[in-house]
């Protein structure tokens, strides 16, 4: 097997992996100093972000030159680099990149690392914010803030619905002891009060009479798209409730208004806490942990608005992460049965369902690792990038201080893909960025390839740590209370939060993103 060349990942880039993934006696010592933990942590963060020019963007989707109104209409997405004029009709249909280049042909490509709970997670995560609009891929749908709209819903008037506008809570029934979002449909049709909210995806011939009456009434369109993205709006619809009842508790004089926006308050941040101190350390193979350090980016040039990219949202199609089959208890069901089928989740309940996703690996992010029946949205993401006129594969090397790849070797070690992008592309510089991202190689314990890597550090922590809840003058007793502050510096885990929400009981149950061996 030829390997990998590793003469293009860069002097300076190499240095930096080898630090961060070696000495661990070293990170570990850093680790029990707070200063330290501190200091290193913000260090890291911003050598990560001013990899690229920062916020606000030149570009936007709206036009290739700049504007006022493609600096300020964040209905169309931002751009990391001006759009680039290619000859789309020298390059092979989008069909046949995907067919030959994405498609799993025999058994997934399965993770050493990453587990079904980490696949889950990322799916209803970046779902709140990475919306391309359905009617023109120039557009998104987002408010650009992690602000966990699967649950709460994009605006005012979707998170009246479905409130219960009692104590602070959200709407819930309880079914087999534990509480779950309300049903949107009843003997088939939209219940009166839901029928202003987004009508839920399915696809009516996957979908018997009995699953399709099992559909919860969600924040997003999206939300019962499959069981991964349903648990996770359910534990969080119950940390939401669970919050307002040990508020309310504390604060009596407080009405359902106040209860509700503090509550809502709360659970953003504990959101951002478990995306920083798990699924991000997660994603990279180094020994230092980071932390949520809220208040120590204030003065950072790249302290901006928040403005959601295209190329941000095109590096996150992880359809690669869905593997053939989920086991629960023992039993093999296949992928597609756990798309709009509720009841699995009602009939076991969350413990179980947290504990089989952990111990499950996830399908490796990369080419050849999609299934058929998901590969039209690898199609459409070629057809995105094409659309936005997005520079090529090695442009966002360049970009984000790679050197450019001169050789399909240095991309990936894999001989058979080698040969595959060279019968497709010819030369390197015409790989396109949505599949070069995938085409490279994922590191060494990490998740992710280096290019996405670099990409995901850029823009997730750029854009969690400006979340306004952070902000140095919002971040304090007064936002969240001071029962509120506890939760949030108490809150270690998503373990944690599972735990306080699912029926009493001794077991422990494991909720971990990363394979225990």
């Amino acid at each position: 097997m030829k390997r990998r060349s590793t003469a293009k990942d860069g002097l300076r880039n190499n240095i930096e992996y080898y630090i961060l993934t070696h000495f661990k006696w070293f990170w570990n010592l850093v680790q029990k100093n707070n200063y330290l933990k501190r200091k290193i942590n913000k260090f890291l963060i911003n050598n990560a972000i001013y990899k690229i020019p920062t916020r606000p963007y030149p570009f936007s989707t709206m036009a290739p030159y700049t504007s006022w109104d493609s600096l300020t209409d964040r209905k169309y997405s931002g751009r990391h680099l001006p759009p680039v004029e290619r000859d789309y009709e020298k390059l092979p249909s989008p069909e046949a990149i995907a067919e030959n280049l994405f498609l799993r042909k025999g058994n997934a490509i399965l993770s050493p690392k990453s587990t079904l709970l980490f696949s889950y997670f990322a799916q209803w995560f970046t779902d709140g914010f990475l919306r391309t609009d359905r009617n023109n891929n120039l557009k998104n749908t987002s408010n650009h803030e992690i602000d966990i709209s699967p649950l709460y819903g994009l605006n005012q008037n979707i998170t009246n619905i479905l409130r219960l506008h009692q104590g602070g809570k959200l709407r819930y029934q309880t079914i087999n002891g534990e509480d779950y979002p309300l049903y949107y449909f009843e003997n088939g049709q939209v219940r009166e009060e839901f029928k202003d909210l987004p009508a839920p995806i399915f696809r009516e011939e996957w979908t018997t009479p009995v699953q399709k009456n099992h559909l919860f009434a969600m924040g997003n369109e999206r939300g019962n798209v499959q069981i991964g993205y349903v648990m996770m709006n359910t534990l969080f619809l119950r940390e939401h409730n669970r919050i307002c009842d040990v508020l309310a508790q504390a604060y009596k004089d407080w009405d359902d208004e106040r209860l509700f926006q503090t509550a809502r308050n709360i659970v953003i941040v504990l959101l951002i806490k478990i995306v920083i101190e798990e699924y991000i350390n997660h994603i990279t193979p180094y020994h230092f942990k980071f932390i949520l350090d809220p208040t120590a980016f204030t003065n950072e040039k790249w302290y901006r608005q928040n403005w959601m990219t295209v190329e941000f949202n095109l590096l996150y199609r992880w359809h690669s992460l869905v593997p053939d089959k989920v086991v629960l208890n023992n039993e093999e069901v296949p992928i597609a049965k756990t798309q709009w089928n509720n009841d699995l989740i009602t009939d076991k309940g969350l413990g179980i369902l947290f504990d089989a996703a952990s111990k499950q690996p996830a399908g490796d992010i990369g080419l050849h690792n999609t299934l058929h029946f998901i590969l039209n949205t690898d199609i459409n993401s070629i057809k995105l990038g094409r659309d936005t006129k997005l520079a090529s594969y090695n442009g966002y090397r360049e970009i984000c201080k790679f050197p450019r790849v001169t050789n399909f070797n240095q991309i990936t070690e894999d001989e058979g893909t080698q040969k595959d992008l060279k019968a497709l592309y010819g030369h390197v510089d015409n790989i396109e960025y949505y599949v070069g991202l995938f085409a490279e190689d994922t590191r060494p314990n990490s998740a992710l390839s280096p290019l996405i890597g670099r990409l995901v550090g850029i823009d997730a922590f750029s854009q969690a740590l400006t979340n306004p809840l952070l902000a140095e003058n919002v971040f304090n007793e007064k936002t969240f209370s001071p029962i509120g502050m506890k939760i949030i510096q108490d809150t270690q885990s998503l373990a944690e939060i599972l735990h306080r929400n699912i029926p009493s009981t001794d077991k422990r149950f494991l909720v971990s993103m990363t394979q225990v061996n």
